[in-house]
């Protein structure tokens, strides 16, 4: 066993007295190509990356569940028969909410102590929710032994955060930190379900991400108004008679042949969405084809999309992006996460790793706020990694 998950446990017992009978992880995603073209039912390329979230759990003799965040040294309770959403209770939410969702499927379980841990961080674009909600959905069918199919465990810990949170998410990040295999990223059609893992082959190439430290700020209503502004030019462009779904049904000639049918902000929208989805099933090609070069010439172009036609970029963000792409060694670079804030990635040699800090430095002394960056190690797969029940 590892030092971390051998801590898990003396902080388990610590907690509750008991050792856990169980352990799971999930690993956070970051998405490389597709950025926003989920909820249009189009393509993504994500892939997942060593950082976890380990979740513990052990019987009790009643029906209470009890929560432990060994990271914050946090506790919150409920009941099984009181599983609710409730805004204080935060993190511990998502740990619910599969719960609740599996109840409504039919299982049953007892009273549980629960503690979780991980090295993820939270709120900017690396899925650490949805690593949450998997690594409990796994822990639950070991200990109980529900038999629960992938889907089924990426189901629950999705409707976990759209259904019980009431957060408005596809559930890619929860289906890449499942189904993603290490050292490969993962091609998915979110409307089919359709995927394929891809070999991360980048030869001297590695993918960087860099958190921003921009202060996180609400954007829930922004993404929402984005979204209905999508689905609007939809029914717009569909008024002449078409039967089409959604955006990833349109082709660029469609948007750009409507003027004076959509706002020109629309327009944008629209294109971002329908050229980013085109972005993905190339990227695909160019990934099988071991090219980082070339893939990094899409993520630029991804960038100056969300930047000028998406418009959810910021001027931190922006500024990274262009000092990475600058670098000789640098194929290309982009943001990733939901927007305004978060992190970067960046597809660069290993040897020039210490040019790039400089370049962190010196956005430290712009902005004043400290980046924290981290090499994209091979990708890491969900799993038990620890069972005694």
């Amino acid at each position: 066993m590892t030092g971390v998950m051998n801590n898990l446990i003396f902080q388990h017992k610590t907690e509750y007295g008991v050792e856990p009978e169980v352990i799971a992880q999930a690993p956070g995603s970051f998405n490389i190509m597709g950025a926003n073209t989920d909820f249009c039912d189009g393509y993504v390329i994500q892939t997942t990356i060593q950082q976890t979230v380990k979740i513990a759990l052990s019987r009790r003799g009643d029906n209470s569940l009890r929560f432990y965040s060994a990271d914050l040294n946090e506790r919150k309770r409920t009941t099984i028969a009181n599983l609710k959403y409730k805004r204080e209770d935060r993190w511990a939410n998502y740990i619910k909410g599969v719960m609740f969702e599996l109840i409504q499927q039919g299982y049953s379980f007892s009273g549980l102590d629960v503690s979780v841990s991980g090295d993820l961080l939270q709120g900017v674009g690396l899925g650490s929710s949805a690593a949450v909600g998997v690594s409990t959905a796994l822990a639950l069918d070991k200990l109980f032994s529900f038999g629960l199919e992938k889907i089924q465990l990426v189901q629950s810990a999705y409707l976990s955060e759209s259904a019980f949170i009431g957060k408005n998410e596809k559930l890619t990040d929860q289906f890449t930190a499942l189904f993603n295999t290490k050292n490969n990223a993962l091609f998915l059609d979110v409307r089919s379900l359709r995927y394929a893992n891809i070999p991360l082959s980048l030869g001297d190439y590695v993918f960087v991400l860099t958190n921003s430290n921009i202060p996180v700020v609400p954007i829930t209503e922004e993404l929402s108004d984005i979204i209905s502004r999508c689905q609007e030019a939809v029914d717009k462009l569909n008024a002449g008679g078409g039967g089409s779904v959604n955006l990833r049904d349109f082709t660029e000639t469609d948007i750009k042949s409507s003027m004076g049918v959509l706002y020109e902000s629309s327009r944008r929208l629209c294109l971002h969405i329908i050229e980013e989805n085109k972005r993905v099933l190339e990227g695909k090609k160019i990934l099988e084809n071991k090219d980082p070069l070339s893939f990094g010439k899409l993520m630029n172009r991804s960038h100056e999309s969300l930047r000028d036609n998406f418009e959810v970029s910021s001027p931190e963000l922006d500024w990274l992006v262009k000092r990475a792409s600058e670098l000789d060694g640098c194929s290309g670079s982009r943001m990733v996460g939901p927007g305004f804030y978060g992190c970067t990635v960046s597809l660069m040699k290993k040897s020039i790793i210490d040019q790039y800090v400089e370049r962190l430095e010196e956005y430290e002394r712009i902005f004043g706020f400290h980046p924290e960056y981290f090499l994209c190690s091979p990708p890491v797969s969900a799993g038990i990694l620890y069972f005694n029940g």
